[in-house]
């Protein structure tokens, strides 16, 4: 006994060592003050810290990311245009809270609600534009419950189109994430309203023209994207933003999305400063901690195998985009790859179906899977090719 007690004891520090390295493998985030919070590699696709991320919270003003979600899919569908005004109602003038100072004399161009509800987180430019869209308060906060079960945020339920305080309303630092990724994706041609830094209407205070994300005033890399306060909620911020690196086409490059974006989601903390404070200290953890590597390149096939059945030989298999990973810096020469698909692969496939899966490791750990599809579309061979191929595949 005496004999494995020693050794359980020399053994020990080497165990503890071991468990150490084990959990070193991927970086540890900073101490962040907040309730939650959530760090997105938006370039890769991969979350890189979490803390609560499905914890229901308030979201204050984050709601408002739900409004200009429907209110720029209006635009692109023309149900309205930016220079079309809207009147201002007496409820939208009455609403409480951060205003854009607009009143029902006025007839306010869709471009200035925007930047109203955007840049000065206007309450009243919120209701005046979701009674724009949806006729009514009520009908528009139908249609963004719906568009919320559409994008998958299975925790989230809007009472309201402003995010002020209503038994109820919640969602979660995952589903935020998720609202405010399909935002940028799905309406590149309005994001540039998210770095505006000083809007006012004429004939507004000159003092209620300033934009409360105050890392765009700190980070020239930040971007966006949304403020968000109430007694209940905290102080809250998503933030985004971009920055070049020699791997990446270049920010803004042409034909390419460029750079490599990061979003970072924190809720509950304690005011103003500690949330910009809070989001710069994850951000720039994720530019340092991680790397991104690009694998592959949009529509280049990552494997061709062999088809059966169909009406050409092979399938090519990718992804319609650049396959981009983040990594812990200094590991990029340690990534490896590997692809799991059905075998034998029988036709037809129809080009974008999901057919494979990439999975990626770094110093031989699993890393994350990333679903490949079918580049191209491979119909069915005829009945003799069929019945030939059918023959192989019973003699293999």
């Amino acid at each position: 006994m005496t004999l494995t007690r020693t050794l359980q004891a020399l053994a020990a520090p080497f165990l503890a060592l071991l468990c150490t390295l084990a959990s070193a493998q991927m970086p540890q985030p900073p101490e962040i003050a907040a309730r939650s919070y959530l760090l997105l590699d938006v370039t890769a696709n991969q979350m890189l810290a979490a803390k609560d991320i499905d914890t229901p919270v308030e979201p204050a003003s984050l709601t408002k990311l739900m409004t200009q979600y429907l209110v720029f899919s209006a635009l692109k569908s023309k149900k309205i245009d930016l220079q079309q005004t809207l009147p201002v109602s007496v409820r939208a003038w009455k609403m409480p809270g951060s205003r854009m100072f607009i009143d029902p004399k006025m007839q306010v161009p869709v471009d200035d609600l925007i930047k109203g509800m955007i840049v000065q987180s206007g309450n009243d430019a919120t209701v005046a534009l979701a009674e724009g869209v949806g006729g009514s308060v009520e009908r528009f906060v139908q249609l963004m419950n719906e568009q919320a079960l559409a994008l998958g945020m299975k925790s989230t339920t809007y009472k309201n189109p402003e995010g002020l305080t209503e038994p109820g309303h919640t969602t979660t630092a995952r589903d935020l994430s998720v609202l405010a990724t399909r935002l940028m994706h799905d309406f590149p041609e309005y994001l540039h309203y998210y770095a505006i830094k000083k809007y006012r209407y004429p004939g507004t205070p000159a003092a209620n023209d300033t934009n409360r994300n105050l890392l765009l005033f700190r980070d020239p890399s930040v971007d966006g994207l949304k403020t968000g306060h109430t007694d209940a909620a905290g102080y809250c911020l998503i933030a985004t933003a971009k920055r070049d690196f020699p791997n990446l086409a270049p920010a803004g490059a042409a034909g390419a999305a460029g750079g490599r974006r990061l979003l970072s989601v924190v809720l509950g903390t304690a005011s103003e400063n500690a949330r910009a404070n809070e989001s710069q200290k994850l951000l720039n953890w994720g530019y340092t901690a991680f790397e991104a590597v690009k694998l592959f390149d949009a529509n280049q096939a990552v494997v061709t195998p062999d088809v059966w059945k169909g009406a050409q030989g092979t399938l090519r298999i990718g992804l319609p985009q650049s396959i981009v990973v983040a990594v812990p810096a200094g590991t990029a020469g340690k990534i490896k790859t590997q692809v799991a698909r059905p075998d034998p692969l029988v036709a037809p496939f129809t080009r974008g179906q999901t057919v494979a899966t990439l999975k990626v490791l770094a110093n031989d750990q699993p890393l994350l899977d990333v679903p490949l599809v079918a580049l191209e579309s491979v119909g069915q061979a005829g009945l003799l090719g069929r019945a030939w191929d059918g023959i192989r595949l019973w003699i293999k």
